[in-house]
């Protein structure tokens, strides 16, 4: 059997590493090529010795940087806004589409707008709160 010094590195540590190879590069201390050099050497380790010796020449860094995931609030997705917009024009749609009948009439007529507006904006609201179909909701996590 054969023993190697030092203590095996894990997939974690190497995704550790090669995350601080990246703020290096985008802090400008290394160029590319370097990059994708010490990322080849950073999955071909098989120590945490060798994945000091990656990163021997570049100094520390102060705090982790957060992910721009990490520090933004968690948003609506896109297709959900691109509904409630739609939602919100359809909506104002029929409302001036009955207005204009009221006032042709000359009285308030049947509030129909009501059966579009409400269930439609229910459906939305209730799949925005609960993040349902966004895989956001229900324990689970975007990933």
């Amino acid at each position: 059997m054969d023993i190697a010094t030092g203590t095996r590195a894990s997939d974690a540590e190497r995704d550790a590493v090669v995350r601080l190879l990246a703020r290096h590069l985008a802090e400008g201390r290394i160029d590319l090529t370097e990059y994708d050099q010490r990322v080849a050497a950073v999955y071909g380790a098989a120590t945490r010795d060798d994945l000091h010796l990656v990163l021997g020449d570049l100094p520390a860094l102060s705090k982790p940087a957060l992910t721009e995931h990490a520090t933004r609030p968690r948003r609506v997705p896109l297709w959900q806004r691109i509904e409630a917009t739609t939602w919100f024009g359809v909506s104002l749609l029929v409302l001036v589409i009955w207005a204009a009948i009221s006032l042709g009439v000359g009285e308030f007529t049947y509030f129909w707008p009501v059966w579009v507006i409400g269930p439609w904006g229910a459906v939305l609201a209730f799949r925005m709160v609960t993040g349902f179909e966004s895989g956001l909701g229900c324990g689970r996590r975007r990933v």
